[in-house]
């Protein structure tokens, strides 16, 4: 039998209708579906005329998300509440094929109600199962209706054991504020040491996004172990970003990152921190504040920030940290070619004040101004034959004025240079098609002709410290990471380029070169390989030998022993069953002095469906310093993972070795517990 009434529909092996009462009787494989698209199904149901009231036995729905529930019987209460008694709810798939007998994960509960209007389920006297197995009971809790894309309420939990918190247990709450913001608070209670509070405040502007994390305690300090010692005192961090269109083409933003204690981050387990979040990024382990304004379009460009930098490493001085303000930046290029070719003028000012000298803390910090203006001008030939010559033009002026100098010099000084580089650009692409095969080889040569680079005792080092010489700056004019330091003399750049492409998408690249120079440059590092008549040998090799699969090489050469003064290999892959990636370093002198040989491996492997494992290690020097292994049980509703940490990281005497476990869980129409390395 079939019923219809306002876009619903009706159909059981019997129904009985009261005309005097309106009221219907179905029986037999009842269900319901509504104008919605909703299912509902029962073995018996009794709705009042409208179909907005009524009582069902055996009563089972189906909910967006394939979120299953099934009930002993259920009440409903107009077209928005539905009361349901001894209930069980589950994504999980059950008795298909291949399927388990019993879901996953289930909440059993004496009472359920579906509030369609607050899109919320509420949950009485209610029990979690693993397999049908209880594991958690919960006298009433509530989580979002599955259809609701954002609703308040409690998310997953994470829970960590480890030397120096003991048991941890945190607790996010995720609330609507309105429908362009929202607070996470995420209470972390520890076994060990005092609770500590984490917030998470978004919100949407017409404008623009802003995102301000925050936390807080008030403890002694402690050890890697847990033992505590010092007074009590508040201890709280901030990380904030925002970014906002202000008139076309005019864009603002700012950041705000200050922690009171070194290892805040650290000690409370405090993930996602060094990151970028605004025009200008830190180094690992340093917070960066600042404020900027950009104003770009397709011919222009110009920032103005003011910066300050929080260092978190243990020898970190702050009194050394400058403060930058203003930083100034400019291009602008002319629409119109300028003699045939290009024309670009850029410009750059900035200011550092500091209170202590970096070298000597003893002395006072000198303050230094700097402001640059620079042209180029390139224009291009191609021939017939394929042959590009293209000949530029470059001239730059920089002014520095100093004050805090010690003595014996004067207070305060300035410093003028100028200079310019003529050159040209020489390359002649080759290609080749065979067997479906595409073939590509690149001879590439460049010269330019600058005066000597003389060097000034009264300009600082302050932007150029880390230089380093590989194939994304083997043809760069000026190879200088900043301003204080520029390349000079004269020069030729020689290198080449093959390329492979298959038909099937696979590829492979490799690039050989080197720079010759008239005489050694004083300004360049000598750890760069750079400096010298003949420089270190550059290579770089990269492929995609098969869908998934990425590698890639950077190698720099020593110019007499062709011994490896930097190495930089990696790979990384993905497929259905694993994923991850490996990355090596070795150094034969970093910009600290020190030798660097590390490895970097990550990687996700399920030799069986449903049970994988996962790996995290980073080597040091020959050493671990940090190992990972998990465990994972992944399936259509959930993903469990138990993590094994142990990290040999030393920062500061206090806080040495650490090991850790970690439980990260992801429920279907429950989220996840946020949970990252």
């Amino acid at each position: 039998v079939e019923a219809r009434y306002k876009g619903g529909v009706l159909r059981a092996r019997e129904v009985d209708y009261d005309s005097n009462t309106g009221i219907v009787t179905a029986r037999g494989d009842v269900r319901i579906l509504g104008a919605d698209g909703s299912s509902q199904f029962a073995d018996a149901i009794t709705l009042d005329k409208e179909m907005t009231e009524g009582l069902a036995l055996g009563f089972s729905t189906r909910l967006q998300g394939d979120v299953k529930i099934a009930a002993a019987s259920a009440r409903r209460h107009g077209d928005q509440v539905t009361e349901l008694d001894h209930v069980i709810y589950t994504p999980c798939q059950v008795c298909a094929q291949n399927g388990h007998d019993k879901p996953t994960w289930s909440i059993r509960a004496k009472t359920v109600i579906e509030d369609r209007k607050r899109q919320t389920i509420y949950f009485k006297d209610a029990t979690i199962q693993v397999l049908g197995v209880g594991v958690a009971y919960l006298p009433a809790f509530w989580t979002a209706d599955p259809s609701a894309v954002r609703k308040s309420g409690f998310l997953l939990p994470v829970m960590t054991v480890s030397g120096k918190r003991g048991f941890s247990y945190e607790q996010p709450y995720y609330r609507v504020i309105s429908p362009s913001q929202a607070l996470t608070a995420t209470v972390q209670i520890n076994s060990k040491v005092n609770p500590f509070l984490n917030l998470d405040y978004r919100q949407r502007f017409y404008s623009g996004l802003a995102d301000i994390r925050a936390g807080y305690t008030y403890d002694r300090d402690f050890t890697s172990g847990g033992e505590k010692f010092g007074a009590l005192t508040s201890r709280s961090y901030i990380l904030a970003d925002g970014a906002f269109d202000l008139s076309p083409p005019w864009q603002w933003g700012f950041t705000a990152e200050r922690a009171s204690d070194k290892l805040i981050f650290d000690k409370y387990g405090i993930g996602d921190v060094f990151k970028d979040r605004g025009l200008y990024a830190a180094d690992d382990r340093r917070l960066i504040s600042q404020l900027y304004a950009v104003r770009q379009d397709s011919l222009s460009y110009l920032s103005v920030a003011a910066i300050s930098v929080q260092g978190l490493r243990p020898n970190d001085d702050q009194s050394t940290f400058p403060t930058i303000a203003p930083l100034i930046e400019g291009r602008y290029e002319p629409a119109r070619p300028i003699l045939g070719g290009r024309l670009r003028i850029d410009g750059s000012a900035v200011a550092l004040t500091r209170d202590q000298a970096p070298e000597d803390p003893g002395l006072p910090g000198v303050d230094s101004r700097r402001a640059t203006l620079q042209g180029d001008w390139r224009r291009t030939f191609t021939f017939a034959s394929g042959l590009r010559l293209a000949p530029f033009v470059e001239a730059r002026g920089d002014i520095y004025n100093l004050s805090n100098l010690p003595s014996p010099a004067p207070a305060n000084a300035t410093a003028t240079r100028a200079f310019g580089t003529l050159g040209l650009d020489v390359s002649y692409p080759l290609i080749r098609q065979a067997g479906g095969v595409t073939y590509l080889l690149e001879p590439l040569a460049q010269i330019a002709l600058s005066p000597n680079t003389r060097l000034d005792s009264l300009i600082p080092d302050e932007d150029s410290a880390v230089w380093e010489f590989d194939e994304t700056n083997l043809f760069q004019v000026d190879k200088s990471p900043g301003y204080d330091l520029y390349e000079g003399g004269q020069r030729v750049n020689l290198g080449g380029q093959a390329t492979m492409i298959l038909p099937d998408g696979r590829s492979g690249s490799v690039l050989v070169g080197r720079s010759f120079r008239a005489g050694d440059d004083p300004a360049i590092p000598e750890r760069t390989g750079l400096q010298t008549a003949l420089s270190d040998y550059i290579l770089a090799f990269e492929a995609h030998p098969l869908r998934g699969i990425e590698l890639f090489s950077r190698w720099r050469l020593d110019t007499r022993t062709l011994g490896i003064n930097r190495l930089e290999a990696g790979a990384q892959f993905a497929t259905s069953r694993a994923s991850g990636y490996v990355s090596y370093l070795q150094e034969a002198q970093s910009p600290t002095g020190a030798k660097i040989k590390s490895i970097d491996v990550h990687g996700e492997l399920f030799p069986l469906r449903r049970w994988g494992v996962e790996l995290y290690g980073i080597v040091d020097q020959g050493a671990w310093r940090r190992r990972d292994f998990g465990v994972i049980y992944r399936d259509d509703c959930v993903r469990v993972e138990v993590l094994y940490r142990h990290d040999e990281t030393l920062i500061g005497p206090q806080f040495g070795p650490s090991t850790s476990v970690v439980l990260r869980l992801t429920l279907a129409t429950l989220g996840n517990s946020g949970y990252s390395r």
